[in-house]
């Protein structure tokens, strides 16, 4: 199992491999090992690519567990609006 979702992030965003090797100074060697999860960065690093990618370091990461949720709806104006959604545990 893959723990980080690298290379699903960087095609969503049309970001190379060899891009983003260069744009963090990584190798081409290690920034593919990263994306297909030959080998983890460090902290360090890993916050580094967060930033990169703009997003909260938790969205590089492939869940571990499943969680069960479900939707909650407020009713305004006889419509109901989805206002989020809460964890069930199994």
């Amino acid at each position: 199992m893959k723990l980080l979702k690298l290379g699903e992030l960087l095609k969503e965003r049309k970001i190379t491999g060899k891009q983003f090797a260069e744009d963090l100074g990584f190798s081409q060697n290690t920034a593919s090992n990263l994306i297909n999860g030959k080998s983890f960065p460090s902290g360090k690093d890993l916050k580094a690519i967060a930033d990169y990618l703009e997003v909260d370091i938790r969205k590089l990461f492939n869940p571990t567990k499943e969680m069960n949720t479900e939707p909650i709806y407020i009713e305004k104006d006889g419509s109901f609006l989805k206002i989020g959604e809460i964890k069930i545990k199994n």
